[in-house]
């Protein structure tokens, strides 16, 4: 969402806006799909398309262009292999094709509706063209969908105001920590927990949505999906078990349990004899995250994190 509000603000302030997005990339490029950049005509840079040389000489010659009295929207091919024209001089290899589009104060309402969809995370699709920048009515499998033939024949497509969202049971401090972590990888936060003005929960200004509600019916609160990951977190054993026991047979992308290994054992063995089964169990991470020796409550939140983000990201 910063993005979209820096280039907001730039429109507002600036004559003229170059957008910067990677539609596609090849082998080990540092700039992946959906990597964006803007330039405005006063020289502000916001965000990448993956940094090192050849970023910085596109980004030289783009500021060139906003000194000129017309823009046009241009793609390039960078090519990640000995230094060229366009090669990075970095040793990855790999290529990615950025487009460039030129922005003015009659794209604010597109920006707007963008972050008008992000702020209420309802879906919508972006779509970019040679001739055309703007909304596409067709619904994409993925957050992103680019078909390339040429120079003028290529399409992106990408998903907005869709985004992973993480459910965190429990508002205590490590629910604090984590929700802190998770905003920053652009999550959408829910925070539950069943304490009244518990301090920790009203000082979370991090998730988009807290609540109180009764762990019993934990379940009527949580939607189900494979961009749905759920962390049980809550400050006794009986609220964990009881929250599992409500999720278990759902069906969420991630599901963690924080807690000892001694506590887990004898909460499988309970959740066993009412009737859960091993293949169900093994559906649940616990301990929770990748085991770093974890410490403080912002440790383990960057242990979870750091397990949340190897699952999301094992097929890319």
């Amino acid at each position: 969402m910063k993005f979209w509000e820096e280039l907001l603000v730039q429109l507002q302030t600036n004559d003229r806006v170059y957008l910067l997005t990677v539609i596609q990339n090849q082998g080990s490029s540092p700039g992946r799909k959906g990597f964006k950049m803007l330039i405005s005509s006063s020289g502000y840079i916001y965000g990448s398309i993956g940094g090192g040389v050849m970023e910085y000489e596109l980004v030289e010659e783009l500021k060139e262009h906003l000194q000129q009295t017309t823009t046009s929207i241009f793609s390039r091919r960078l090519i990640h292999q000995g230094r060229g024209t366009f090669g990075s001089g970095m040793i990855c290899s790999g290529e990615q094709t950025v487009i460039a589009h030129p922005l003015d104060k009659s794209h604010l309402s597109w920006v707007q509706t963008i972050l008008d969809s992000l702020k209420k995370n309802k879906p919508k699709t972006i779509l970019l063209s040679p001739t055309h920048i703007g909304f596409s009515e067709t619904e994409i499998p993925s957050q992103y969908s680019s078909q390339w033939q040429d120079d003028t024949n290529w399409q992106f497509k990408e998903q907005i105001g869709f985004q992973n969202t993480l459910y965190i049971i429990g508002g205590g401090h490590v629910g604090l920590a984590v929700s802190e972590l998770f905003q920053k990888l652009n999550f959408h936060i829910v925070v539950f927990d069943n304490r009244d003005q518990l301090n920790t929960l009203e000082q979370n200004r991090y998730a988009q949505h807290k609540e109180v509600i009764d762990y019993a019916s934990v379940s009527e609160y949580l939607k189900e999906g494979n961009d749905r990951y759920v962390v049980i977190m809550t400050n006794k054993y009986t609220d964990d078990k009881l929250v599992l026991s409500k999720l278990l047979r759902k069906q969420f992308k991630f599901i963690g349990v924080l807690g000892s290994v001694a506590k887990l054992k004898t909460m499988w063995e309970v959740l066993q004899n009412e009737g859960f089964t091993k293949t169900e169990l093994a559906k649940v991470s616990a301990p929770i995250g990748i085991a770093i020796k974890s410490q403080t409550p912002e440790e383990i939140a960057v242990s979870i994190a750091a397990q949340i983000i190897q699952i999301k990201n094992a097929n890319l």
